[in-house]
């Protein structure tokens, strides 16, 4: 990624097993966002999104910031280039998507990403951060205009990511085959984000953070572990920032 004005941090899950919406990611969001003062949320991936925003406002207010949602706005794209942080929520990937094309708001997130917004990425607002939405674990509810996100990465996450469970009886793929499967198809690496884990991007440079770790899967390569606190640059290397197999 050659762009080190890109400012992102992609969080796995909103809401960690024990606590309340964003609690674990408090203190990243806090020192993420500095003296920062607007923040404007996108709430496109859930149906009802006034609600959605009343949660989120009351989260953000919580942390001494002004949330206000997108979807109540006279201009979406207006909303965008003045505002001071951009926050995607969770909820289902294909609809958010969806809502991104149908709004034409592609473009002017990555020109304010590039400008050095500050970009907050949550379940299927950090897979929005990949090339496309190909590692989702949503079903495809909707259809977009394409599978293409907004790039701002040149890696796809797999958010929530699961571990295989040697009790189980479940016959089906795990996550870590479905994500192979993906890789037989597509170069593209794939960070599998562990609940309570986060990236954080800056000064061209990601950093693993949170309490869990995270899997990174590379084509033709054993999957590798890693903890929180590890530099993981190696992934900001790619300039394909979008799957090939995928026009543009």
């Amino acid at each position: 990624m050659n762009n080190k004005t890109r400012r992102l941090l992609l969080i796995s899950n909103s809401t960690l097993h024990g606590s309340g919406y964003l609690d674990h990611a408090e203190s990243e969001i806090r020192d993420f966002l500095g003296e920062l003062n607007h923040v404007l949320f996108v709430p496109f991936a859930l149906l009802d999104r006034d609600k959605y925003t009343a949660t989120a406002r009351a989260r953000f207010q919580k942390m001494g910031y002004e949330l206000t949602s997108i979807h109540s706005a006279a201009n979406p794209a207006q909303a965008v280039k003045e505002t001071d942080a951009m926050f995607i929520g969770g909820g289902n990937t294909f609809r958010l998507l969806k809502a991104l094309y149908d709004f034409d708001l592609l473009d002017v997130i990555r020109e304010r990403v590039d400008a050095g917004m500050p970009y907050i990425g949550s379940s299927a607002g950090s897979n929005m951060a990949c090339p496309t939405i190909r590692t989702t674990n949503d079903m495809p509810i909707v259809q977009p205009a394409s599978f293409n996100a907004l790039g701002l990465v040149p890696f796809q996450i797999n958010p929530h990511y699961l571990d295989p469970d040697p009790n189980s009886r479940h016959m089906g793929e795990t996550r870590e085959e479905r994500i192979i499967q993906f890789l037989e198809e597509n170069e593209t690496p794939v960070v599998g984000l562990r609940e309570g884990a986060m990236l954080r991007i800056e000064n061209g440079e990601i950093i693993l953070r949170g309490s869990t770790g995270a899997r990174i899967f590379r084509r033709g390569f054993e999957p590798l572990e890693f903890t929180p606190g590890a530099k993981l640059n190696e992934l900001l290397s790619s300039t394909d920032y979008r799957d090939k197999n995928e026009s543009v």
